[in-house]
């Protein structure tokens, strides 16, 4: 199944940082969902795009798991 906005809850990206954050991990959607706003081109704000860059910055580093389940 493809992936589609139209399908996704409407969860902001601070929401999602705040999530993966806490929790310490990312699912492969999740990550999907980040890769896509950062390469997509649409407009985000500094702080969102500030917010995602740390979060691949904590997984270089091994802070944040990422998960890879079904």
């Amino acid at each position: 199944m493809l992936w589609s906005e139209q399908n996704q809850p409407k969860v902001t990206i601070n929401q999602m940082v705040n999530r993966i954050m806490t929790s310490g991990k990312l699912n492969r959607h999740e990550h999907l969902q980040l890769t896509s706003l950062i390469l997509s081109g649409k407009k985000i704000t500094y702080k969102e795009q500030s917010q995602i860059n740390q979060i691949f910055e904590l997984i270089k580093m091994g802070k944040i798991n990422l998960i890879y389940d079904n």
